[in-house]
């Protein structure tokens, strides 16, 4: 099964955790998510300035967002809060659905909203474009024997 980058790989379950939190907490600042990340039990030695880099990192990638400030309970300052993006909220149900079952049981209107959806992205438009059936070498012969005049 095909998985979204921020599933994969070493900060995959971390991902996981703050999406999660933030889903079910709402909107909380960076101090309030890793206190409750700690809570977790595979993360209970789990550093402050880590889940602070993971935060700014799914920030920089747009599943996190700023949505307002909040006094912070140690210091004086004003400290952001962080809420999910519609794209955290994709994310998350695409990781949580089966999309061989959905081709199987949907039905056949929903595959085509679905479609549509998926074909109007510029990356779809991409990869369609650069698709060739010939291995990249095999391209560059056809185009040699083609420009020599054979």
């Amino acid at each position: 099964m095909a998985r979204i980058s921020i599933f994969k790989g070493r900060e995959a379950r971390l991902n996981k955790a703050i999406l999660w939190i933030l889903a079910l907490q709402g909107p909380l600042n960076i101090y309030n998510i890793w206190r409750k990340v700690r809570v977790q039990r595979d993360f209970s030695y789990i550093r402050y300035h880590v889940v602070n880099r993971r935060v700014r990192a799914l920030k920089e990638q747009g599943y996190i967002e700023k949505h307002g400030e909040k006094r912070a309970e140690k210091i004086e300052l004003m400290a952001p809060l962080y809420q999910l993006t519609v794209r955290a909220y994709l994310a998350i149900l695409l990781n949580k659905i089966n999309l061989e079952a959905f081709i199987e049981k949907a039905p056949e209107e929903n595959i085509i909203t679905t479609s549509a959806a998926l074909a109007s992205t510029d990356q779809f438009f991409l990869i369609t474009n650069s698709y060739s059936p010939l291995p990249p070498a095999a391209h560059n012969r056809s185009r040699k024997i083609r420009n020599s005049g054979v």
